[in-house]
């Protein structure tokens, strides 16, 4: 059973940075691509980047490209997500998911396992 557990979450003023971890266990990270998707209240899940499983190739919503950074050390099993310029619309509880749906990379449907949710709170 895949376990993730995300933390790294907290409150920040716009401009700021903070740096989201997510540990994982039951898999190796080669087996699944790994993402960061975002809600907010009255908003679904969004996709916020990717990372492969079979090589390290990153992929970015729009709206984050630039200002996050997405990385993985296959080692200590962790996923990270490096938020930099941090605005006010950045709001919202973020989650790591895994899994291989090649259909839906960049929808929660192509993932199976989720994290638990850590909380972002820009101030503007």
């Amino acid at each position: 059973q895949v376990q993730l557990v995300e933390s790294g979450g907290g409150l920040v003023q716009a401009g700021g940075s903070l740096r989201l971890s997510c540990a994982a266990s039951g898999h190796t990270f080669s087996d699944y691509n790994m993402a960061w998707f975002r809600s907010a209240p009255g908003v679904e899940r969004d996709f916020v980047a990717r990372i492969r499983g079979d090589r390290d190739i990153q992929y970015y919503a729009h709206s984050v490209q630039g200002r996050f950074r997405i990385a993985r050390d296959s080692v200590k099993n962790t996923l990270t997500l490096q938020m930099n310029g941090l605005k006010f619309e950045d709001t919202g509880t973020y989650y790591c998911a895994a899994g291989n749906e090649m259909m839906y990379p960049n929808d929660p449907r192509g993932y199976k396992y989720w994290g638990q949710g850590t909380q972002v709170t820009v101030s503007s």
